[in-house]
């Protein structure tokens, strides 16, 4: 394999589940990796487990990856179209007695017929340390063949000695190698085990670097033996640290959602999530935590991966989310906003238009108060809709005094007088209103907010106003006026 000129990286979903936050941590490495590099980054679905692959997990797969931002280089490539060629590599390394073949019955091979998992999570197979096959005669070997029994392939493991990797992440490793197992390479079925088919295709796919999640290391030294077996240079590994729970177990549904989809329906914005996932285990050595993605790009190195495991912290992900809410240029935020009002069916396409200094407007001075994108749509509803509800809880707090059906509809008359609709107007015509009537000016502008948005909370009640424009407002005060009454 002559060495790639730039990186070339690999991830390798088995679409046996959807996306999660593991594998969409892995898959955001080695699309910072690549980047950062000036490589190429491939996409390779690990589907030969035919009984529990789905085709629609593969789209949930890459809907996922589309959401986050990763587009990847090259691919997708699947396995279940590879297979011969895993077959032939199989076959070479039985010829030059580098494995052998294996007659045990399938339970006795635990990893030959059984279930193992792809790149996303490590292999599970039962361990036989050396499989009887191994020893059998040429003439015995023959003999079971003629009777037709079916056969596996398995390396033959060196009996003594020591298998070393160099891990980017954990450093210098090394295992006995009587402590590893005859492990299966192809299937009584024909089909390949884990071990072999990934190892077949970073060769053929020229991968230089391995990225991919610490719950391997005990795969590598498998996989180098493989590498010279077959002759060829083994790539770099890195094994980056797993992500946890709050309580410091592996990350579960019981935690939480898991599928990246499930962020991606909530209302999370795709860099604001690859901002929280880059920094699950990696860090660039500041104490910096809102990171752009180019910076992210611009900063990512293998040496800034952690061995500490990184803990999910579901608020800390909330936070990131409102700083980039926040933050973000207008322009970049608008298209998510109003994909969400497009969903909720607020959305009127003059905002595109004629009224998309509005539009922008009136995000912003929402999305200081904003966590998720839903938010514009639910409590921000009145701002791009006349048909919202009054909080019960803020009704109840703040349109008990029985003075404010008639406070409320003298405010109207005296808005409406207004000739000018700005800030100062309508700020002075509440306050001259409250003096006039005897009442702090407090409970007239609590009140108005909840006339005009239904909610206690919102922006500046002034800034609302004009933000709504003078008919609006108007009509909303008199709209309430059925309903604000004492209980």
């Amino acid at each position: 394999m002559a060495p790639a000129s730039k990186p070339r990286v690999r991830f390798a979903p088995s679409p046996t589940g959807y996306l999660h936050v593991g594998g969409a941590r892995t898959a955001l490495f080695n699309w910072l990796f690549a980047r950062h590099e000036g490589g190429t980054m491939i996409l390779r679905i690990e589907d030969t487990d035919v009984e529990r692959n789905k085709p629609e997990l593969v789209d949930g797969i890459l809907a996922g990856l589309r959401w986050l931002g990763l587009p990847w280089d090259e691919g997708p490539y699947f396995q279940s179209q590879r297979l011969e060629m895993y077959r032939a590599a199989a076959e070479s390394l039985l010829a030059k007695g580098a494995a052998f073949p294996c007659y045990c019955k399938a339970v006795q091979y635990a990893g030959a017929d059984a279930i193992v998992e792809g790149e996303e999570g490590a292999e599970k197979a039962a361990r036989i340390p050396s499989c009887p096959c191994r020893d059998l005669t040429p003439a015995e070997r023959a003999e079971k063949d003629r009777q037709g029994l079916t056969r596996a392939i398995r390396f033959a493991s060196p009996r003594s000695g020591v298998t070393r990797f160099e891990d980017a992440v954990f450093g210098p490793r090394e295992v006995q190698n009587s402590e590893i197992e005859d492990f299966v390479l192809l299937r009584s079925s024909g089909l390949p085990t884990y071990q072999l088919s990934v190892v077949v295709d970073d060769i053929d796919m020229r991968i230089t670097h391995i990225i991919r999640g610490a719950d391997h290391l005990s795969n590598t030294p498998k996989q180098a033996l493989l590498y010279e077996a077959l002759d060829a240079p083994p790539p770099i590994f890195a094994h980056v640290p797993l992500i946890l729970g709050p309580d410091r177990t592996r990350l579960s549904k019981r935690h939480g959602a898991t599928s990246v989809s499930s962020y991606a329906d909530e209302g999370f914005l795709p860099e604001a999530f690859r901002n929280f996932l880059a920094l699950l285990g990696w860090s660039t050595g500041s104490d910096e935590e809102f990171l752009r993605t180019m910076d992210l790009i611009d900063r990512f190195s293998l040496s800034g991966v952690s061995r500490t495991n990184g803990i999910f912290d579901r608020d800390k992900l909330e936070w990131f989310n409102s700083q980039y809410l926040q933050k973000l240029p207008i322009d970049e935020l608008l298209p998510y906003v109003k994909a969400e009002l497009q969903r909720a069916g607020l959305w009127r396409e003059e905002w595109d238009g004629a009224e998309r200094e509005w539009f922008a407007h009136t995000v912003d001075i929402l999305r200081p108060r904003t966590r998720l994108l839903p938010d514009f749509a639910t409590w921000s509803r009145a701002f791009f809709s006349d048909d919202f509800d009054y909080d019960p809880e803020a009704r109840k707090k703040f349109w008990k005094d029985p003075k404010l059906p008639d406070l409320l509809g003298k405010l109207a008359d005296a808005l409406d007088a207004l000739s000018d609709w700005n800030h100062d107007a309508c700020d002075h015509a509440l306050r001259a209103l409250a003096e006039a009537e005897g009442v702090k000016a407090g409970l007239l502008i609590n009140a108005t907010r909840v006339a005009i948005v239904g909610r206690a909370v919102a922006p500046p009640l002034f800034e609302t106003m004009l933000v709504l424009g003078k008919l609006r407002v108007i009509a909303r005060l008199r709209r309430a006026l059925p309903f604000v009454s004492p209980e």
